[in-house]
């Protein structure tokens, strides 16, 4: 359990510190959005051989787990369940499962789905009247990362107030907030078992990284059968989301041992398993592989950090409101090919873990290599390999890696990163 959550106790109505109701606000053009305010750092990383804190949820993983949900539910106090969900998982019959392993031990839940792909401030502060309305307690996602990340923001509202843009950066949230329980629907986020939540904005038309112990949840469940009724192309999308995860915390300059063996293990399943999902659905051995994956690559990047692929990609993502794994699979070559003239002995190892033979090779190679097998497999994917096919524009460029320099992902990249690096990487990604 995260140190700053009390199961059982009545969570105070705070009284809002900023109007919440930003549902009425116009999404501006994208030439309109406004450079950031730099965030505020991560911790510097422990010096080696020093103490390290791996923060994990108490986790439940395989076919058939989402009928521990009930009990899951319970061991952290639920009375009065509180379910984060969206249409596409209730029209395939999850949440109703979910309802169901609920009443069996006695909860009636109050369900919200007013989340949609890349959770917007607005309806965050929908969930949370929502969530005053019922009396509710225990925070239960079930979906992708959009509705975990909805569930999270709302959580921290409970808790502190405010509007959620006043929790950007790191360990900006200072009150408890309700234990939660998170099930993932897709293969890739790990926000189930993060310290991240990410909100879009949607007045300047960014993504904002809110970071913090805290929103470790309690307890993920993952249950591979999720997966199978994940469209081919959020498979491929998420997919690319877990390998991003992976590479960038294992070369992040948070970096550790405990990190590092999820990091790898994640990179060597998703290259071994993604495209054969994506071609064939997602059943079997391989399904469970991919969910796998997504959960090592969560407990990897929550301890470790993230680096600049991710700093970029919130940008294009909320300018546009795209897919953020699709975007992830775009920039991360480029970041690759950045970070290994400075770190290369970090990418002999995920290199090997793609299937690569660079025994013996310098890192920086081995790194390039590296760069052209993730192209590769976005391309098996189908996923565009530009910016520009995205719908980003040169003008948008200056803006982009304005904002990507005070993204608070930027702080851990191995390489040192310039506004004049972000725009040379949005660029030769464009």
């Amino acid at each position: 359990m995260s140190p700053a959550v009390q199961i059982g106790r009545t969570y105070p109505r705070p009284s809002p510190g900023r109007p919440l109701d930003r549902a009425a606000r116009g999404r501006p053009a994208p030439a309109a959005a406004a450079p950031l305010i730099p965030a505020q750092a991560p911790p510097a990383p422990p010096a080696a051989g020093g103490v390290i804190k791996f923060q994990t949820p108490e986790v439940v993983f395989g076919p058939e787990s989402l009928a521990e949900s009930g009990f899951a539910a319970r061991r952290i106090g639920a009375q009065r369940p509180f379910v984060v969900t969206d249409p596409g998982l209730i029209e395939a019959g999850w949440a109703g499962q979910l309802l169901k392993y609920l009443a069996d031990v006695g909860l009636q839940a109050t369900v919200w789905s007013g989340v949609t792909p890349n959770p917007k401030d607005f309806e965050i502060a929908a969930g949370y009247r929502r969530y005053l309305e019922s009396g509710g307690d225990v925070i239960i996602a079930i979906g992708g990362g959009s509705c975990i990340d909805a569930a999270k923001g709302i959580a921290i509202l409970i808790g502190n107030g405010g509007d959620i843009l006043d929790y950007a950066g790191v360990d900006r949230v200072s009150r408890p907030i309700p234990p939660m329980l998170m099930i993932p629907s897709t293969a890739g986020t790990g926000a189930d078992v993060s310290q991240f939540c990410i909100i879009t904005d949607t007045t300047s038309a960014v993504k904002v990284t809110i970071m913090g112990r805290a929103l470790v949840p309690e307890i993920s469940v993952t249950d591979p059968r999720l997966l199978a009724t994940m469209p081919g192309d959020l498979a491929a999308a998420t997919g690319l989301d877990a390998l991003t995860h992976g590479i960038e915390a294992y070369v992040s300059c948070a970096h550790n041992p405990l990190a590092d063996g999820h990091a790898l293990s994640a990179v060597r399943l998703v290259f071994g398993n993604l495209p054969r999902i994506v071609d064939r659905g997602a059943q079997g051995e391989r399904r469970d592989h991919m969910a796998q994956a997504s959960l090592e690559a969560g407990m990897a990047f929550t301890n470790a950090l993230l680096g600049a692929t991710h700093a970029m990609s919130h940008q294009v993502g909320g300018l546009l409101d795209l897919p953020h794994g699709v975007v992830n699979g775009v920039l991360l070559p480029h970041v690759i090919r950045f970070n290994a003239a400075a770190v290369p002995d970090r990418f002999v190892p995920l290199a090997e873990a793609a299937g690569l033979p660079v025994a013996g090779m310098p890192g920086e190679e081995a790194g390039n290599l590296l760069a052209d097998r993730v192209r590769a497999i976005g391309d098996e994917l189908g996923v565009p390999r530009s910016l520009a096919e995205l719908g980003v524009r040169p003008e948008n460029v200056p803006t982009l890696a304005e904002n990507a320099l005070a993204d608070a992902c930027l702080a851990t990249n191995p390489r040192p990163v310039s506004r004049a690096d972000l725009d040379t990487l949005f660029r030769a990604a464009l």
